[in-house]
């Protein structure tokens, strides 16, 4: 898996250390201290020096990019990860690299940006990628809904991701929506954790207690 995308690991790599090279253009631009976190309005509540914005940021998410590559590559079960499952966790890191880090450049320089909104975009629009994905997604000990019974038993497994699928798109097309209207609330982010985690882990775990009664 790893020679197979060799390619594609480098370039999305680069790409995730991409925000540096911005850092360095806008450096006598920015300020001392720059914005690292923001509340839930996408106001800034922590700041760290301009040399841990340019440069740690876009290596602290290199590094995971590269830890999810590998870890995903060295799954017992990786030929069921299909290339385009592969392919989706090699650009979470990047494009979240570029976009997070563009924006808090953007913020330092004076620009009326929120972030809360871009972080809802990219939350919801992941949301509706992965949930498209996952009636796709075989079974394997990386990516999709590992549980016990999902694992144990393959039409377990199927049955929940096809549920889930359904259920992580509406909450992303719902993400995508609030995001333009600039409803963004602390509920909703509970409420996206207990349709996409909860409710499936319920819906597996009553069909394998219903599969067990037949048998």
């Amino acid at each position: 898996m790893l020679k197979k995308n060799k390619k594609l690991i480098i370039v999305t790599t680069l790409i995730t250390l991409l925000p540096i090279l911005m850092g360095l253009v806008l450096w006598n631009q920015l300020p001392d201290r720059v914005p690292t976190h923001f509340d839930i309005n996408g106001q800034p509540d922590n700041w760290g020096s301009k040399a841990f914005a340019v440069f740690g940021l876009p290596a602290f998410l290199a590094a995971v990019h590269l830890i999810c590559t590998l870890a995903t590559a060295a799954d017992p079960r990786k030929q069921n990860i299909s290339d385009k499952m592969y392919a989706l966790v090699l650009w979470v890191c990047p494009i979240t690299s570029v976009l997070m880090n563009s924006a808090i450049f953007l913020i330092s320089l004076g620009k009326d940006i929120n972030m809360s909104t871009i972080c809802m975009i990219m939350v919801g629009a992941m949301f509706i990628i992965v949930g498209n994905y996952m009636p796709k997604c075989r079974q394997n000990y990386t990516i999709g809904i590992k549980l016990p019974w999902t694992l144990s038993d393959e039409d377990n497994w199927n049955k929940t991701h096809r549920m889930a699928g359904w259920l992580w798109m509406a909450v992303g097309v719902v993400f995508l929506v609030l995001a333009f209207l600039g409803k963004i609330t602390l509920w909703l982010f509970f409420a996206a954790i207990f349709i996409t985690v909860i409710i499936p882990t319920i819906y597996s775990f009553l069909y394998h207690l219903k599969k067990e009664k037949e048998q």
